[in-house]
């Protein structure tokens, strides 16, 4: 039987401070384990069109992501950050070059999400999958504006490269939300992220919206992958500049499935 083309399912969205404050969520855990944080969440029901097949439909700059076939040397390992760094991040690099056209890549950072139940996120590379509607940077966030100045004359961009590893991701997978279904000035909502030991970053949660389109590859295998725009530096209106995403409850998920396990590796993306 054939996977259904539409699922109803919930996502957790963002409600602003009533009182008007800046948002904030404070990265380090009270005593009980407590992170603080002055906004709301809702949860609302959504559907989410599985459109797998029309993969090649959609683009970086429509949609603001992209699916691809990975041609990856590394098949294991991944809980071995060095060996991460020194094998897969060419991986990365050569995926985004070929597909961008870029003429420079800054692999800064990469995340394993593996579903665990009843296990804290105590370890910020091994994270469960997250579930609140997002985008990982803002114009405003560090990463956003700390390369060469002659690099930021020219356009460029921060693209995550997300896939499942070790089995296809049935459990939690990915809802990415188009681009063109987005009104930035109402839907997204600046984060401010609060660490102990560094300077402070900012992330996008996201309000809910009924205009939003939601979609997804249901059991993405663990040789195909997605880009996933967070940043551009182009501002006319003319791209996609941002892609909401999030992990979701997929009704259709079998009982048995395997908790799902990615890989999602963050890069600044430059141009001539």
């Amino acid at each position: 039987m054939s996977a259904p083309t539409t699922v109803c399912t919930t996502i957790q969205f963002s409600v602003p401070p009533t009182n008007s404050a800046p948002p904030f969520f404070n990265l380090n855990a009270d005593a009980d384990g407590t992170r603080k944080q002055n906004y709301f969440l809702e949860t609302k029901e959504v559907h989410v069109e599985n459109i797998r097949g029309r993969e090649s439909e959609l683009t970086l700059d429509s949609e603001g992501f992209r699916f691809f076939q990975t041609t990856s040397v590394m098949t294991e390992g991944f809980e071995d950050d060095e060996k991460v760094k020194s094998t897969y991040y060419d991986d990365c690099e050569r995926t985004l070059k070929e597909i961008t056209g870029a003429s420079r890549i800054v692999l800064f950072d990469h995340t394993i999400h593996k579903t665990r139940q009843n296990v804290a996120d105590e370890d910020s590379s091994k994270r469960q999958p997250v579930t609140i509607a997002h985008v990982d940077q803002t114009p405003r966030s560090p990463r956003s504006s700390s390369s060469t100045p002659s690099l930021l004359e020219k356009r460029y961009q921060i693209i995550n490269l997300w896939r499942p590893i070790t089995n296809p991701a049935l459990d939690w997978p990915l809802a990415l939300c188009d681009f063109r279904s987005v009104n930035v000035e109402r839907d997204m909502i600046a984060v401010a992220l609060v660490y102990d030991d560094r300077e402070p970053g900012e992330t996008y949660n996201v309000r809910y919206s009924e205009k939003h389109r939601w979609v997804y590859v249901r059991g993405m295998e663990i040789d195909k992958g997605v880009l996933i725009k967070c940043f551009d530096s182009i501002k006319d209106g003319s791209v996609a500049t941002m892609t909401p995403h999030t992990g979701f409850c997929d009704p259709t998920t079998p009982t048995d499935a395997p908790y799902r396990h990615s890989i999602e590796v963050r890069a600044l993306v430059f141009y001539d």
